[in-house]
């Protein structure tokens, strides 16, 4: 069975005839030149780690969204303490403020809801832990300086087999790292990042590139950073930073070997 990608059947896309049988004879034909461009289709283990980290991911949103709803309930009426409802101290003080009715009951109710979210997210935690130190892939993502099982377990899902992917540069693009590039006439302008792929996935790498430069001292791509710092702006430099970390992911797994930096082509 070979799964088409859509977005890649441009034959069929660019016909002007648009009937259901064309469309048909025109896939047979690429089948059978073996021509069809097909979609990437993740293994089981990859599935499942996507639905562990998705599913995080919507619980975090979901606390987020309840956070925000309390900061707005305490702002209609006056209330400008600095408050915060996603620590237990935060909750127990919040608990404890007095503010007519029914608002207290529905303050009650987000503080419930809080509180249910982040004991459903820290079970969640533990199992992401446990399938991050089960796969191989992940546990060489964890020898990266900065990398926790979170990340690991997240980029992996992303990603899936690097097998699929033709090189650093495709996985680069693939995640929205590449800087997206203006030409005219004899000029060649480097601009912002496309941001194409999982701004998730970008988020933790740049978060991770922090990590590694600012608190873990890996040497690697602390020198790096600290090169390109001081002639760009230190946002530009983590981002090129995190670009850096994610060809060393992809030649780590395209290796099967944990993170050693002198050994890994950037």
């Amino acid at each position: 069975v070979t799964v088409a990608h859509p977005k890649k059947i441009n034959q069929i896309a660019d016909t002007d005839k648009k009937t259901d049988r064309v469309d048909a004879k025109e896939l047979a034909r690429m089948l059978r030149l073996n021509s069809v461009p097909e979609s990437y289709v993740p293994t089981e283990e990859v599935r499942e780690a996507r639905a562990l980290v998705r599913g995080r991911q919507t619980l975090v949103e979901n606390r987020t969204k309840y956070a925000n709803k309390v900061h707005g309930l305490l702002s209609d009426h006056g209330i400008t303490e600095d408050v915060k409802p996603l620590t237990v101290t935060g909750r127990e003080s919040l608990r404890g403020l007095s503010i007519p009715t029914p608002f207290d009951a529905l303050l009650e109710s987000y503080l419930d809801l809080i509180e249910s979210l982040t004991e459903e997210i820290q079970k969640l935690d533990e199992t992401i832990e446990q399938r991050a130190g089960s796969l191989k892939e992940t546990q060489l993502l964890m020898t990266i300086p900065g990398v926790s099982y979170y990340t690991a377990l997240t980029i992996y899902a992303e990603l899936g087999g690097v097998d699929r992917f033709d090189g650093d540069k495709e996985v680069v693009s693939y995640v929205g790292l590449n800087p997206v590039i203006r030409e005219s006439g004899d000029s060649r302008i480097e601009g912002s990042i496309s941001k194409r792929g999982s701004g998730r996935v970008r988020w933790l790498l740049v978060q991770a590139a922090n990590t590694a430069v600012h608190t873990s001292n890996d040497e690697y791509l602390s020198r790096f950073y600290d090169r390109l710092a001081s002639r760009k702006n230190s946002q530009k430099a983590i981002v090129a930073a995190a670009r850096k970390m994610l060809v060393s992911i992809y030649h780590m797994l395209d290796r099967g070997e944990a993170y050693d930096p002198p050994g890994v082509t950037a």
